[in-house]
């Protein structure tokens, strides 16, 4: 594809140079300042620039880059999108992970509590267990949208909690406050 910055069909060597070197002039180019680099009559320049329509190259030229450019970065942006997607994936899977090894041993706790062999968690222990596998699952499976956080203290809909802590927590002066 012959783009409109590139040399022109009838443009001569000369013409096209001193076009290049009018297009890498900058913001400051001028005519008059090729023609003096080039030890030309600015008249000449002049007529080339009318000739090969050397302002509408430039924009084209600058419009080129500028498409350039923003699918440069758009293609870092989906780069890095996709890093981040492949991330969250591997944090979705360890949480479901850290999920079922803690529903694992939440369930053997309560099953060595109920029969009264050795137990080394009491029931606040195990039902803490279950709280945080259920919030991993909840993580891992995108139905927790609170990023974990809890609202005013107060547990999550559907949050698997101790009750005597709840019970607790409810009876305490700041918490009486807050409910007036």
């Amino acid at each position: 594809m012959n783009h409109a910055f590139e040399q022109q069909p009838r443009e001569s060597a000369k013409a096209f140079a001193a076009f290049s070197l009018y297009l890498n002039l900058g913001p400051q180019r001028s005519t008059a300042a090729v023609a003096n680099k080039l030890a030309k009559s600015e008249q000449l320049i002049r007529r080339w620039s009318a000739k090969f329509a050397w302002t509408d190259r430039v924009a084209a030229h600058a419009a080129h880059y500028a498409i350039i450019e923003r699918e440069a970065v758009e293609a870092v942006a989906r780069s890095k999108a996709a890093e981040w997607e492949k991330r969250e994936t591997q944090l979705r899977e360890t949480e479901w992970s850290m999920h079922e090894a803690a529903i694992a041993a939440a369930k053997r706790g309560l099953a060595a509590y109920m029969e009264k062999d050795k137990v080394y968690a009491n029931l606040a222990d195990i039902a803490r267990m279950l709280e945080i596998a259920s919030k991993l699952g909840r993580l891992a499976t995108g139905l927790d949208k609170s990023n974990g956080e809890q609202r005013d203290g107060e547990p999550m809909p559907g949050e698997v909690v101790d009750v005597e802590v709840v019970n607790q927590s409810l009876l305490t002066p700041a918490a009486t406050e807050k409910k007036l």
